[in-house]
C-alpha cells in the first residue's frame, strides 16, 4: 500500500504484454500437436527458476504451482490427441499466451534488479495480478467434454482456477517498513548517520551485501536500463542513486553504472582477450599488478583490497568470511605468472611498486586514540570532556571498526553519563555519537538496555535544535529493533516526538515522521500517537504544501487507518474533505497516498464514502481511473465500486 510514498509505474516496457489488453487469437497459426507441445515446453522452462528476488518470492512459488497443477490438462490432451474444436483451440492458444506471460514474470523475479523488484513492487504485483487474469481468461469456458479430459483433472484446474480468481481480487500486501526506508534514503540527500542505518538495513533485506550479488545487481540494472531506452528516467535515476549508496556502504567505489563497457587501454595489442581468470583482480576485474594475498588465502589487487579495508570492511570479499588480521602478503609467484603472459600476449601494463604498507604506529594509534578519548569522557575538567566527546562523535561514524573500539572500551555507558550534563554542546555530540553507535545492530540493543532511552527523550524534550533533530533521528534508529520500540513508547517518546512534528525546523519535522512511523508499526504505539495529539500536527503539515511532506503525513494517516480503534479518530468530514482536495489538486504521489487512505476509511465506513462523493470526489475517480497511475487507477476502481455500493 505504501509503494506510493515513491510512487508506482506502470509496467516495464520491456514486458508490454503483461498487462496490455491482447486481441483474441484468430486463426490456427500452430497445428494441434505443435499448440500442446509449445504449452507444456513453456511449464517446463518456466519451472526451470526454482530461486526469486525475495520480494515476491511468495508469490512466484504460488504461480509455479498453479501452471504445474495445470500441466495434467495439456499431457492427457498430448496423449489422447483428439482432434481441437475452434473454441478449444482458442482456449489453449489463449494459455499458451498466459504462460509466456508467466515465465516472462517469473524470470524477472528470477534474475531482474533486486532493488527494482522492491521499488517498484506495486507495479510487479500488477503483473502478477495480469498474469493469472489471462489464465481465467483461457481456463472460463474451457470445453471439456469436446476434449474428453478426466472428471480428476477437470476438477483439479477448475479449482486452480478458482484460487487464481481470489488471487486476483486479493488486497494488496506490502513491506511498509521497507517502503518508508526507500521513500526517506530517496528524500534525504544528507549524510546522515540515521541514513547509513537505513542502507544496511535496505542492504540485508535486499540480499545486497557482498561483491558478488552488488556485481549481480549492477548487469541487472543495466540490463533494465537498456529495455527501458530511456523511457521512465526518474524510476532509473531513483535505481542508480540507491545502488551507488547500497556500494559505498559495502566498500566498493564504482559510479559510472551507464558507462559504456570498454576494453582497457592495456589490452588494445592483445591477440586475445581470453585473460586466466586468476590474473583478474574479484573487486576490480582488472589484471592485477600488485597481488596480495589477505588471512582468507584469497589473492586481489592491493589498490582495490586496501580501498575495501579502509571502508571498515573486515570480511573476504569473495568469501564474506571474517578476517583474522588484516595483513597483506606480496604473491610474488602470481605476479610473475601474470608479467610472462603479459609479455607473451603483447599486454603493456605498468607494474608498478608495491603500495607502501601502513605503518604499524598508524594501524595502532585509534587503538591508543579511541580507549584514552574514552576515559577523558569521565574527565573532572569540563573542556576535557567537551572536546573528548567531540572527538568521539567524529570517529563514531568513521569505521566500523572505531565503533567496535568505542563500544568495547565501554564508550555507551560513558556517553550515557553525559546526557543529562546541561551543557548544550555536550548534549549534541554525546547524543549524536550514540546515534553513529546505533548504525551497528548490536548497539541498538546495547543503548537500550544500558538505559539511555528515557535520557535520549529528555534531550529531545529539553535540547537545543541539533540535540533534538538528533534525538528524533537516534530514536528512529533504535526503534528498528522491535523490543526498542515497545520501550521508545512505554518510557513517553511518543509525545516529544509529536511536538518536534509539530513545532520543530523542517529537518527536526521529517525526522520525527519517520521515529513515529517507525514507531507505529508496533500497535500499542498508534494509540499513544493519537493521545499524543499526531492528528492535528498532521493536518497541519497536509496544510502547508511548502514542507513537501505530504506522502509522509499519508502514510502515517494510512497506519492509522489500519486499526479499528483508530479509524474513528481520524474519520472525520473535514479530514475527508481534505483528502478529495489532495486527490483534485496534490501530485501524483499525493494523489495515490490520498486515494488509500479513502479506501481504508471508506471500506470500513459507508458514511465516510457518502460524505467523499458529496465533495465531488466522484469526478476525480473517473479522471485518475481513464489516465492515472497504474496504482492509481486500481485504488480508483475500487473506489468507484465501492461508491457504486454505497449509492445503491
Amino acid at each position: 500500500m505504501l509503494t506510493s510514498l515513491f510512487g508506482a509505474r506502470a509496467a516495464d516496457p520491456a514486458e508490454p504484454s503483461d498487462q496490455a489488453p491482447e486481441p483474441e487469437p484468430s486463426g490456427r497459426q500452430l497445428s494441434d500437436g505443435d499448440l500442446l507441445d509449445e504449452l507444456a515446453a513453456t511449464v517446463g522452462s518456466a519451472c526451470a527458476f526454482q530461486e526469486f528476488r525475495r520480494s515476491h518470492r511468495k508469490e512466484c512459488f504460488n504461480l509455479l504451482r498453479w501452471l504445474q497443477l495445470v500441466l495434467p490438462l495439456i499431457q492427457e490432451l498430448r496423449d489422447a490427441a483428439p482432434p481441437l474444436t475452434d473454441d478449444a483451440y482458442r482456449r489453449l492458444a489463449l494459455l499458451s499466451r498466459a504462460f509466456h506471460a508467466a515465465r516472462r514474470l517469473l524470470r524477472c523475479c528470477h534474475d531482474g534488479s533486486k532493488i527494482f523488484l522492491s521499488l517498484e513492487s506495486e507495479a510487479v504485483q500488477g503483473r502478477f495480478r495480469a498474469v493469472y487474469e489471462k489464465i481465467n481468461l483461457a481456463l472460463d469456458g474451457m470445453p471439456y467434454s469436446e476434449l474428453g479430459i478426466s472428471d480428476e483433472v477437470k476438477e483439479q484446474v477448475e479449482l486452480i482456477n478458482a484460487q487464481l480468481k481470489r488471487s486476483k481480487k486479493r488486497a494488496d500486501t506490502q513491506d511498509m517498513e521497507l517502503a518508508m526506508d526507500f521513500m526517506v534514503l530517496l528524500q534525504n540527500k544528507e549524510d546522515r548517520s540515521a541514513d547509513r542505518a537505513i542502507l544496511e538495513r535496505l542492504a540485508k533485506k535486499l540480499e545486497l551485501q557482498g561483491l558478488a550479488d552488488l556485481r549481480a545487481e549492477t548487469m541487472a540494472i543495466k540490463k533494465l536500463i537498456n529495455e527501458r531506452n530511456g523511457q521512465q528516467a526518474e524510476s532509473t535515476k531513483q535505481i542508480i542513486e540507491l545502488l551507488n549508496r547500497l556500494k559505498e556502504v559495502a566498500g566498493i567505489d564504482e559510479k559510472n553504472i551507464l558507462g559504456e563497457v570498454s576494453i582497457p587501454k592495456y589490452l588494445e595489442k592483445c591477440p586475445s582477450l581470453m585473460i586466466p581468470n586468476d590474473f583478474l583482480c574479484p573487486i576490480s576485474l582488472e589484471i592485477m599488478t600488485d597481488p596480495v594475498i589477505i588471512a582468507s588465502g584469497r589473492t586481489y589487487e592491493r589498490r582495490s583490497i586496501q580501498k575495501w579495508l579502509d571502508a571498515g570492511q573486515r570480511t573476504c570479499p569473495k568469501t564474506q568470511q571474517p578476517l583474522a588480521h588484516l595483513s597483506l602478503a606480496p604473491n610474488f609467484a602470481l605476479k610473475n605468472l601474470i608479467m610472462q603472459w603479459c609479455d607473451n600476449n603483447k599486454v603493456e601494463m605498468q607494474m608498478g611498486e608495491p603500495a607502501e604498507e601502513p605503518a604499524p604506529e598508524q594501524e595502532e594509534s585509534k587503538e591508543v586514540l579511541i580507549p584514552s578519548l574514552v576515559k577523558d569522557l569521565s574527565s573532572v575538567h569540563l573542556e576535557v570532556q567537551r572536546e573528548a566527546v567531540k572527538e568521539i562523535r567524529t570517529l563514531s561514524k568513521e569505521s566500523p571498526e572505531n565503533r567496535a573500539l568505542i563500544t568495547d572500551n565501554g564508550g555507551i555507558p560513558a556517553l550515557m553519563g553525559l546526557l543529562q550534563y546541561p551543557d548544550k554542546k555536550i548534549q549534541d555530540n554525546t547524543v549524536t555519537s550514540l546515534l553513529n553507535l546505533s548504525i551497528d545492530e548490536a548497539n541498538k540493543v546495547l543503548i537500550a538496555k544500558g538505559g539511555a532511552i528515557p535520557l535520549i527523550i529528555e534531550v529531545l524534550k529539553n535540547g537545543s535544535v541539533e540535540g533534538q533533530e538528533n534525538s528524533a533521528a537516534a530514536l528512529f534508529s533504535l526503534s528498528m529493533v522491535e523490543e526498542n520500540k515497545v520501550a521508545i513508547g512505554s518510557m513517553g517518546g511518543m509525545p516529544p516526538l509529536v511536538d518536534l512534528l509539530q513545532n520543530g525546523t523542517v529537518r527536526g519535522k521529517k525526522d520525527a515522521a519517520t521515529a513515529i512511523f517507525n514507531l507505529m508499526l508496533n500497535h500499542q504505539n498508534k494509540f499513544r500517537a493519537i493521545e499524543a495529539g499526531i492528528v492535528p500536527a498532521l493536518l497541519k503539515i497536509l496544510d502547508n504544501e511548502k514542507l513537501g511532506m505530504v506522502d509522509e503525513a499519508l502514510s502515517i494517516f494510512l497506519l492509522l487507518g489500519s486499526h479499528s480503534l483508530c479509524r474513528g479518530e481520524i474519520g472525520k468530514e473535514n479530514f475527508i474533505e481534505t483528502l478529495v482536495q489532495i486527490v483534485k489538486n496534490g501530485t501524483p504521489k499525493n494523489k495515490e497516498c490520498a486515494l488509500s487512505v479513502l479506501l481504508e476509511l471508506g471500506s470500513h465506513n459507508n458514511a465516510l464514502m457518502v460524505h467523499a462523493l458529496g465533495f465531488g470526489l466522484q469526478e476525480h475517480l473517473s479522471e485518475i481511473a481513464r489516465n492515472g497511475t497504474s496504482r492509481a487507477q486500481r485504488k480508483a476502481n475500487s473506489l468507484i465500486q465501492l461508491a457504486l455500493k454505497c449509492q445503491s
